[in-house]
C-alpha cells in the first residue's frame, strides 16, 4: 500500500483550515449585515477574499508570512485610528448619538402628548396577518379594535372574545403573544403608534395598556423645521445635530443626532473658554509631568549605576534590591503607595506623629505624590540601562584623558556623561512618550484629583491627557465623545512624533 505523501497531508490541512477560516468570516459578515454594520460587513468581506486569494495563490509566497500580521495590523490599530480622527470632527456626546433620521423618530415619540379625550385602552400584544399588532379594548365603550402600524380595524361583535370584564383576549386572524414573547417585545413596543387621524395615534403604555395621543410636533417637508402645536413655538435644525427655538437657541429639543463640525472640537479647544482652560491646564501639566519625571528617574538610574559600577561589598546584593521595584506589578504598587498616602490611616501621617496631612487631596501635594510614586516605578529601569550604557564606553577613552592629565570629575562630566547621553537619549524619548501616556499610574493614585467640581471644574490637578480624555468620554453623566476622540487625536500625533524622532535618533547611532 503506498504511503501518503506529506505535501498531500499538508495541503489538505490547508484546505480544511482556510474552510473552517472561510465559514467563521462569512458567519461574522452575516451577523455584521444583520445589525447594518456596513462597514464591518466590509473589512470582514476584504479579509474573505484576501485569505482566500493569499492562500491558494502560488505567486504571494511572502504574503503568506505577512497576512495574518497586516489584517491584525489594519483591524486593531489602523481602523481604530481612523475611526478616532473622524469621529473627532463631529458633535457626538450625550444627547447626540444616533443619526437624524432615528433622531427624527424618537422626537416623533416624545411629542406624543395625551388627547384631550383621555381615551385609554386595555391591550393584548400579538400579531395580525403576520404583523406586529395590538388588539385594544376602549375601556369606557368597550369597542374592540386591532391595531397596526397601518391603522385601527374596529371589530364586531362576534369577531373576537372578551373576558368578564369585557377586555378583549382572542380575535379572528389575531394571534397574541406568549409570557416569553412579551417580555422581550420592548424592543418594537417602545417606538409601535397606531395612527387614528392625521395627529392622532394610539400608543402603547406598556404591556397591557395604550392611551390616545396627539402628536403636537409638526415637521416641515424637508424636516429642517418643527412647529409645537401645543406651546406654539418653532423649532428650527442649528446645524450641530439639534433642534433649538428660533427665537431662544438656548431651548434646545433632544435627542439630537451627530453632526459633522470640526471646528466644535478642534478650534474650541483653544477658543471656548469652557474647553480650552481645562484643556490647557491639563495639557501643560502632562508636558511638565513627562519631562520631570523622565529627568528625575534617569539621574537617579544614572547616580545608582555609577555607584554600583564601583567595586564594593555586597554590589550583587544591593543590584537584586534596587531592581525589585521594577519586577513587582506596577499596579499592585500604586496600590499601595495609595494606602501609604491615605489621610486617614496612611503609613505616613502615622509616621510623622498621627497627622492628617491629605496628600492626594491638595493639588500640589497630589502633583508631587504622583512624581514621587513614578520616580519608584520608574528608576530601576534607568539604573539597568544606565549600567548597560556605562559598561559599554571604551576604557581607551577614560585612559587617554587620564593620560592627558583630565580629574575624574571632568572625565564623567565631559567625557563619560555626554556619551551616555548620547547612547540613551533614544530611551529618554520613548521613556517621556511612555509617561505622556500614563494612564495606570494617575487613574489608580489619584483618578486625575483633585478636581474642584464645586466651581465647574472638569479637570483635576493631576490629570494628563489620557486620563482627561477617558473622564470626558466616560466619566460622568454627559460623556463629550468626539472631544475625548480629539484628544486622542492631538496625543496621537504628539507621541507619533516623539517616536518618529526616536527612530531617527537610533538610526543615527546606528550609522556612527
Amino acid at each position: 500500500m503506498d504511503r501518503i505523501k506529506p505535501s498531500t497531508i499538508a495541503a489538505v490541512f490547508k484546505v480544511a483550515l482556510l474552510a473552517i477560516v472561510t465559514a467563521v468570516l462569512v458567519w461574522m459578515i452575516y451577523v455584521a449585515v444583520l445589525a447594518s454594520n456596513w462597514v464591518i460587513a466590509g473589512v470582514l468581506v476584504l479579509v474573505l477574499l484576501g485569505t482566500n486569494w493569499v492562500y491558494f495563490s502560488k505567486r504571494a509566497v511572502a504574503s503568506k508570512f505577512l497576512f495574518p500580521g497586516s489584517v491584525l495590523l489594519v483591524i486593531f490599530v489602523i481602523v481604530p485610528i481612523v475611526y478616532t480622527a473622524w469621529m473627532s470632527v463631529y458633535n457626538y456626546k450625550t444627547g447626540n448619538e444616533i443619526t437624524k433620521e432615528e433622531a427624527i423618530t424618537q422626537l416623533h415619540q416624545v411629542g406624543l402628548v395625551p388627547d384631550e379625550s383621555g381615551t385609554n385602552y386595555d391591550q393584548v400584544i400579538g400579531t395580525f396577518q403576520g404583523k406586529d399588532a395590538l388588539l385594544l379594548t376602549d375601556q369606557a365603550t368597550h369597542q374592540v379594535y386591532i391595531g397596526t402600524k397601518d391603522g385601527l380595524t374596529e371589530l364586531t361583535e362576534g369577531a373576537y372574545t372578551a373576558d368578564p370584564q369585557l377586555k378583549a383576549i382572542e380575535a379572528d386572524g389575531f394571534t397574541a403573544d406568549t409570557p416569553d414573547q412579551i417580555a422581550a417585545a420592548g424592543s418594537w413596543l417602545t417606538s409601535f403608534t397606531v395612527p387614528v387621524t392625521d395627529k392622532q395615534f394610539i400608543n402603547p403604555q406598556g404591556t397591557d395598556v395604550a392611551s390616545l395621543m396627539l402628536e403636537k410636533f409638526v415637521f416641515s417637508a424637508d424636516n429642517s423645521k418643527i412647529s409645537d402645536t401645543v406651546t406654539g413655538i418653532n423649532y428650527v435644525d442649528n446645524g450641530n445635530g439639534n433642534f433649538v427655538a428660533s427665537d431662544d437657541p438656548a431651548n434646545v429639543l433632544y435627542p439630537g443626532w451627530r453632526q459633522f463640525n470640526p471646528s466644535q472640537n478642534y478650534v474650541g479647544m483653544f477658543t471656548d473658554p469652557k474647553l480650552s482652560g481645562p484643556f490647557l491646564k491639563v495639557f501643560i501639566w502632562t508636558i511638565a509631568f513627562a519631562f520631570i519625571t523622565v529627568i528625575m528617574m534617569w539621574a537617579l538610574g544614572l547616580t545608582l549605576a555609577i555607584a554600583m559600577d564601583k567595586k564594593i561589598k555586597g554590589r550583587a546584593f544591593y543590584r537584586a534590591i534596587l531592581i525589585l521595584p521594577y519586577a513587582m506589578p506596577s499596579f499592585m504598587s500604586i496600590l499601595i503607595w495609595a494606602g501609604i498616602f491615605n489621610r486617614d490611616y496612611g503609613a505616613l501621617n502615622n509616621i510623622l506623629g498621627g497627622v492628617q496631612v491629605d496628600w492626594l487631596n491638595d493639588p500640589w501635594l497630589a502633583r508631587g505624590v504622583i512624581l514621587t510614586v513614578n520616580l519608584w516605578l520608574g528608576f530601576p529601569y534607568f539604573y539597568l540601562i544606565s549600567t548597560g550604557a556605562l559598561q559599554a564606553l571604551p576604557t581607551d577613552i577614560e585612559e587617554a584623558a587620564e593620560i592627558d592629565g583630565a580629574s575624574g570629575r571632568q572625565i564623567f562630566w565631559q567625557i563619560k556623561l555626554p556619551l551616555v547621553f548620547q547612547i540613551l537619549s533614544p530611551l529618554l524619548i520613548s521613556a517621556f512618550a511612555f509617561n505622556f501616556n500614563n494612564f495606570n499610574l494617575v487613574y489608580l493614585l489619584t483618578k486625575g484629583g483633585p478636581t474642584d467640581v464645586l466651581n465647574g471644574e472638569t479637570a483635576g490637578a493631576t490629570d494628563l491627557l489620557i486620563t482627561y480624555a477617558y473622564k470626558t468620554a466616560f466619566g460622568s453623566n454627559e460623556q463629550n465623545l468626539g472631544l475625548a476622540c480629539a484628544i486622542s487625536v492631538i496625543m496621537f500625533v504628539i507621541v507619533g512624533a516623539l517616536s518618529m524622532w526616536s527612530l531617527k535618533r537610533s538610526r543615527v547611532l546606528e550609522e556612527m
